[in-house]
């Protein structure tokens, strides 16, 4: 298989995606969806993953005027709690209401070969994002941000690793914008997800190196994020048929995007996660 990128070429992609089996060929069905939300007052993100039929879900909310992180991953009922449906975000869990609408565009599609299998993804940024939180403290916080979406289904590699950054922010010359880069996995020299948004268009982004801790992303036709976790999720879960160890900062970028446009201001997550599956 050839890697596609839904901008580079017509006609449909070369995978369908429904009724998918949860194993094919030794390797279980991974899929999920990851919504993100950022601005300089609130943070958050939630998921739902599915690994061979598995689910588990998960909250965020980095309150950056509070400095205060709440956050809980749900392996018991994980769909009770948290709800991911098209244009619409919503948590009910541990004294914590989360309520958003999402304003989706088309986003980039990929389909890349990984390890024997495929994995098809389609990426969002810089989609804006309204409602309320609703903390523990009682306080209701309103959300009006931009934000970051993460579909993703695919016979991933039975080790796969990562590193991830998802952002969104305002260009030196007012622009809004946002990006998603990765090294690990969909990330060919050409047809990846790697993308950046400006004022609404997006075009590819060249290859990237990430930090090894995470304080930066460059690529080599001008880029160079600089990164400044404010508050990092952490988890290490060894479960029956999978292990997984990630760190998702949320923080703050500065520097250049891919193809050397500068940044006013940046926020979003970067993400160091490795899996056995």
């Amino acid at each position: 298989m050839e890697p596609w990128r839904s901008t580079d070429v017509s006609g449909p992609r070369p995978v369908q995606l429904s009724e998918l089996p949860a194993r094919r060929d030794g390797r279980a069905l991974k899929r999920w969806r990851w919504v993100g939300a950022f601005g300089p007052d609130l943070m958050l993100c939630a998921g739902l993953v599915h690994v061979g039929g598995i689910p588990q879900s998960w909250w965020a909310v980095w309150d950056r005027r509070a400095q205060h992180l709440d956050e809980h991953t749900l392996f018991l009922r994980p769909r009770a709690g948290v709800r991911l449906q098209p244009g619409r975000v919503t948590v009910r869990d541990r004294g914590v209401e989360i309520d958003l609408v999402l304003d989706e565009i088309a986003g980039v599609e990929t389909v890349c070969p990984h390890g024997g299998g495929w994995i098809w993804t389609r990426k969002q940024a810089g989609i804006a994002v309204r409602g309320t939180v609703r903390l523990r403290d009682g306080r209701t916080l309103a959300v009006d941000a931009f934000g970051a979406i993460d579909d993703t289904v695919g016979y991933h590699a039975r080790h796969t690793a990562w590193k991830w950054a998802a952002g969104v922010g305002t260009t030196a010359d007012g622009r809004p914008c946002g990006w998603n880069l990765v090294a690990g996995v969909n990330d060919p020299p050409q047809h990846s997800e790697r993308s950046v948004w400006i004022d609404g268009a997006v075009h590819e982004a060249a290859p990237c190196t990430f930090a090894a801790d995470l304080s930066g992303v460059r690529s080599p036709d001008g880029g160079e994020l600089r990164f400044v976790a404010e508050a990092t999720r952490e988890r290490h879960d060894e479960l029956l048929l999978a292990r997984s160890d990630y760190v998702q900062p949320f923080g703050t970028f500065t520097g250049t995007l891919p193809g050397g446009v500068a940044l006013a201001e940046g926020f979003g997550v970067m993400e160091d996660h490795r899996a056995r599956w």
